[in-house]
């Protein structure tokens, strides 16, 4: 019998593989103009430092109580820096990120990887022990019935 005589078509997996990459290829054609169209839509709402170059007028600083509230560049990050753009010379505030919020994100991210390490290394020890216990309590069977 002839190698792959007993086949018929492609194994399971690749047809599962081809079904993948055409679905994905007609998903990406049935988003294309929907991106077009956005890019269509007017600019003159935008801040202007999505359109054009700009200077940092003031450094980021945390948002006052009124800012807060009254600005919304501050909702997102609770800091807000100056700037002006380029062009139109229209002076405008962009949300940011201060150095001192991230190195508070970061160490807050650092202590929750290493809370999660302790409690999974106290998993493995615990269940390490249950292991010794079986393994020396079927040692102790087998020495008992020699």
């Amino acid at each position: 019998m002839p190698a792959g005589a007993g086949r018929r078509g492609l194994p399971q997996g690749r047809h599962l593989f081809w079904l993948l990459c055409v679905f994905t290829l007609k998903l990406c054609q049935a988003e294309a103009p929907v991106r077009e169209e956005k890019l269509s839509v007017s600019t003159s709402n935008l801040p202007c430092w999505l359109m054009e170059e700009f200077v940092v007028a003031e450094e980021c600083t945390p948002c006052s109580n009124f800012q807060a509230k009254t600005t919304p560049e501050c909702g997102s990050t609770g800091y807000v820096e100056k700037i002006t753009c380029s062009l139109s010379k229209r002076n405008e505030f962009k949300s940011c990120r201060s150095a001192l919020m991230e190195q508070h994100l970061f160490w807050k991210f650092e202590g929750a990887v290493v809370g999660v390490a302790l409690v999974f290394a106290c998993l493995v020890i615990v269940r390490q022990r249950q292991l010794d216990r079986k393994a020396l309590e079927k040692v102790r069977k087998q020495i008992e019935s020699i």
